[in-house]
């Protein structure tokens, strides 16, 4: 995405408008964006909330042998090869994820602050965001740096590759049609392309199952819910629209983004009561660490227009956790469970 603390594509788009708003306000440390299921509880008229399952990946077992050395293609038009991949970077956590679940976690030696599940949390922070050190990414003597198309700054990007390290940009995924796309643009530039293979088929199985939670009559009258992307601490209060990301997984979770619906075609627009008024949603999807941010379902009412929202009225909220939301990657399908469990219950 999605981080904003994956990603974005809309997460990083968050990010960097978030980023931006704040430094307006004066105030605010962002943190990640986009692990897995909802954690924090709404009201009495909101679904069950699912226990919280532990901040991990799952790697693939056993661990493939990356068969280098390829050439492959880049994001930026570039032609990058990879002789070793003994030392991986991953700038966002996205594609930490990605790197990890493949197996190869243990090549990995550095994060974005997004990469906050249990088998990244320990590595050295060198990029927050948009904000990459190049300094820190080179003292690590990476032997392949991955980055996606709104890593930055462009002289931090520049200064990696004028060091002769290979650095791969891959495209930001928008939709669940993205993932596998993102797996194999990994997976190849690691030398380790069947491995690719196998996680998309189990992550394509995975998304299957989950979306069969969708109850059998849901689509009579489809939840409507409306993305909010919240970081009380900056009053930065934003909606999301067609391109926030987050359309695409509640659509697979058989209900309706109101931003898009509403005709918002940006990522994200400032909250405003007339919009929420207009997209009427049943229910509010925000990220854990936004509601946090906010004090809780208390706070998010007191948000001017959302009180007045059929969602405001149920205090029905939604959350998933920054880390995972938007990352459109191997825990897809934790993401689509949790919306699902969230949206419909034991419907």
């Amino acid at each position: 995405m999605p981080t904003p603390a994956a990603p974005t594509r809309a997460p990083r788009r968050a990010l960097a408008l978030a980023l931006a708003l704040a430094l307006t306000f004066s105030a605010l440390a962002l943190a990640a964006l986009t692990g897995c299921a909802g954690t924090s509880a709404a009201g009495p008229g909101a679904a069950a909330r699912p226990a919280a399952a532990p901040d991990r990946v799952e790697p693939l077992s056993p661990a493939p042998l990356p068969a280098l050395p390829v050439t492959v293609p880049s994001a930026d038009g570039r032609q990058v090869t990879v002789t070793s991949a003994e030392r991986v970077v991953p700038l966002t956590g996205s594609l930490n994820e990605i790197v990890q679940t493949l197996g190869l976690g243990p090549q990995v030696v550095a994060r974005d602050i997004t990469a906050t599940f249990e088998q990244a949390a320990q590595l050295p922070v060198v990029t927050r965001g948009h904000d990459v050190s190049a300094e820190s990414v080179l003292s690590l003597r990476p032997t392949l740096v991955l980055a996606e198309t709104t890593s930055g700054p462009a002289e931090a990007i520049r200064q990696i590759r004028d060091a002769g390290i290979p650095l791969l940009v891959v495209a930001p995924a928008k939709s669940l049609e993205d993932v596998p796309k993102r797996i194999g643009t990994v997976a190849g530039a690691l030398g380790v392309k069947d491995a690719g293979v196998q996680l998309n088929q189990r992550t394509a199985e995975r998304i299957a199952a989950a979306r069969k939670g969708i109850p059998a009559d849901a689509a009579g009258k489809k939840p409507r819910v409306a993305f909010l992307y919240l970081r009380g601490t900056a009053s930065v209060y934003l909606m999301g629209g067609a391109d926030s990301g987050a359309a695409p997984l509640l659509e697979a979770a058989g209900a309706v983004d109101t931003g898009k619906e509403s005709g918002l075609g940006k990522d994200f627009t400032p909250i405003t009561s007339e919009a929420l008024a207009a997209a009427a949603p049943d229910a509010i999807l925000v990220m854990s660490k936004g509601l946090e941010s906010v004090g809780g379902t208390d706070g998010l009412v007191k948000i001017p227009g959302v009180a007045q929202t059929p969602a405001g009225l149920d205090r029905r909220v939604v959350t998933v956790d920054d880390g995972v939301l938007l990352n459109y990657g191997p825990r897809t399908d934790q993401v689509l469970s949790s919306l699902i469990s969230q949206l419909y219950g034991k419907a």
